[in-house]
């Protein structure tokens, strides 16, 4: 395809307010493709660093210690937010990162235009550690993008917070992501055996590279030949000196959503959670395989390839968003409650009182509740106020990790025949401390109930979770979780219901956790294993990294029975 042929729907915009003040977006355009460019010798590309500090770190993760009860949880690894024409944009997207602080705690960053300049802060830590007022005033302009992170393992240290900062010979670009890149590995040998060098371990900076040694022009058309060279999960935000550019993978993996504060400014978010608190109204998702681009001549809107069927990652619907979010124009809140009313329907059990495992079950809990007729209950306390260390005793306290953060209330549960209702079973190993707890408390039954079908998979897209061989479900058939875990009864939510509740867009969604069929097969086949290394770029190498990946054992469904009949963990 001629390169004159595929400009002219980016050129073209659908008015000319001022900076501030764009437009409401038109429909997107039909979707066209680019040609696969010859990568040639790159330019070089610098990463700016907010800070010159190092930050002393052991190379024991803290969690090696003692344990917490989210560490059985799937990570998700981050947000994103990205605002233009806000003469506040900076305090507005650290009030939306606060937002979304849930889908990462480790470190957090915005970047800023001011002069046509790209001024940045980062730093490890939550939203709240990392700015206060004298930095937001660091940061003017009406332009900015934000980024918060969960680090696999170890510190989080600053070279690997995003957003990222690039200068190349045209200009400088940020950019924030949310996901991750099957074929980072490749990728980045290709980049390296040409000339590249990478100063983290983030595959985001991948990204960065592609941007720089593209022939591509304008800068938009450099943006969708990286894109198009990506494999995997990707919502991302870009800034430059005058535009602020949002990206999303052909698949949809993960979420972004576009909304418009009252003022005309354009928002970019991960979640709807963060429109709400910055008082922008919702307008639509970002499809997948979409490129939206917002400057002086309004909001313009392109597809980076005729993309597949959408792959919506139904995690986020299960644990990661926040249950006041719309997520893939789904109500959290909705899907949680209809999870726990299906499990009260198809797994019933005589009980006197529903409590659920906070925060994430609390939602699916009230549905059961309802369902079954029931009283829901507070059963379990949790702490808000948890810090990262803890001095234990000298003599050991059993489950020290679950009871720092999970207090039984026995009035609520002695001599009671208790359901208790969790988003997802990972490890076992929290859940059978759970349920050690409650009886301790003195419940006379437990039944376990979880509102998510069992997770017999890795996550390649963006997510956090231990390998195959750590998993529990795929370890054990559900008898031999209950056994292991000590309740007296336990049911998933079974995997038909879960697809015949989300009706006809049951297709759109990825449950590759849960059946081991992915929608993108990894390139690489391997997949992070938490708490395995620590090393994020500021003390070693990528052969460093690359020896803290494990072969991923990806079985499928069908095949685990036979080939884990007797297992024990």
């Amino acid at each position: 395809m001629a390169m004159a042929a595929t400009t002219a729907p980016i050129s073209s915009s659908v008015s000319r307010p001022t900076r501030g003040h764009p437009t409401p977006p038109p429909p997107p355009p039909p979707c066209f493709s680019f040609l696969p460019k010859t990568l040639t010798k790159p330019s070089s590309v610098s990463l700016s660093s907010s800070s010159s500090s190092f930050t002393a770190h052991s190379h024991t993760p803290i969690s090696s210690f003692f344990e917490y009860e989210d560490d059985e949880k799937p990570r998700e690894e981050c947000g994103v937010v990205g605002i233009y024409g806000d003469p506040e944009a900076s305090r507005l997207c650290y009030l939306a990162l606060h937002a979304l602080q849930h889908r990462g705690q480790e470190g957090a960053g915005i970047v800023c235009v001011h002069d046509n300049l790209l001024q940045s802060i980062t730093g490890v830590g939550l939203v709240s550690e990392v700015f206060n007022q004298s930095k937001l005033d660091q940061l003017p302009g009406d332009l900015a993008i934000g980024h918060v992170r969960y680090s696999t393992a170890g510190q989080s240290m600053l070279k690997n917070v995003q957003p990222f900062v690039a200068g190349y010979r045209f200009g400088s670009v940020g950019v924030a992501h949310n996901g991750n890149l099957v074929n980072y590995g490749a990728l980045r040998a290709m980049l390296e055996d040409n000339g590249s060098i990478f100063n983290t371990s983030s595959d985001t900076e991948v990204v960065l590279h592609l941007i720089a040694i593209s022939k591509a022009r304008p800068f938009l058309l450099r943006i969708v030949d990286a894109c198009e060279q990506l494999k995997g999960a990707y919502s991302m935000v870009f800034v430059t000196q005058d535009k602020l550019v949002a990206v999303r993978d052909p698949h949809g993996f993960r979420p972004l959503v576009m909304g418009r504060r009252s003022n005309g400014s354009v928002v970019f978010a991960s979640e709807t959670c963060a429109l709400d608190l910055i008082e922008a109204t919702y307008e639509r998702e970002v499809d997948p395989g979409e490129v939206v681009v917002v400057d002086k001549d309004g909001v313009q809107s392109l597809c980076l390839m005729a993309h597949p069927e959408p792959k919506q990652c139904i995690f986020e619907h299960i644990y990661f968003s926040l249950p006041n979010s719309v997520v893939f124009g789904r109500s959290v809140y909705e899907s949680r409650r209809v999870f726990g009313e299906i499990l009260a329907t198809e797994a019933p059990v005589d009980c006197d009182v529903v409590i659920a495992v906070p925060d994430s079950g609390v939602v699916a809990a009230l549905g059961y509740a309802a369902k079954a007729g029931v009283p829901f209950q507070q059963g379990l306390i949790r702490s808000h106020y948890v810090g990262r260390t803890f001095i234990e005793p000298s003599q050991k306290i059993r489950d020290f990790g679950v009871k720092l953060k999970l207090s039984p209330v026995r009035a609520v549960l002695e001599g009671k025949r208790v359901v208790v209702v969790d988003d997802s079973i990972v490890r076992g190993t929290t859940s059978s401390k759970i349920v050690r707890l409650l009886k301790e408390a003195g419940a006379k039954e437990v039944h376990m109930r979880i509102a998510s079908p069992p997770i017999i998979g890795s996550c390649y897209y963006g997510v956090d979770t231990p390998s195959s061989e750590e998993l529990i479900s795929n370890r054990m058939k559900v008898e031999e979780i209950r056994e292991f875990i000590g309740c007296d009864s336990l049911a998933f939510l079974p995997f038909d219901s879960l697809q015949g509740m989300l009706g006809t867009q049951a297709p759109n969604f990825c449950y590759a956790c849960f059946t081991g069929n992915y929608p993108v097969e990894p390139r690489e086949d391997k997949v992070k294993r938490v708490g395995d290394f620590v090393d994020d770029g500021m003390t070693g190498n990528f052969d460093s990294i690359d020896g803290a990946w494990i072969p991923a054992n990806r079985i499928h469904k069908h095949e685990r029975d036979n080939e884990f009949e007797g297992s024990v963990l």
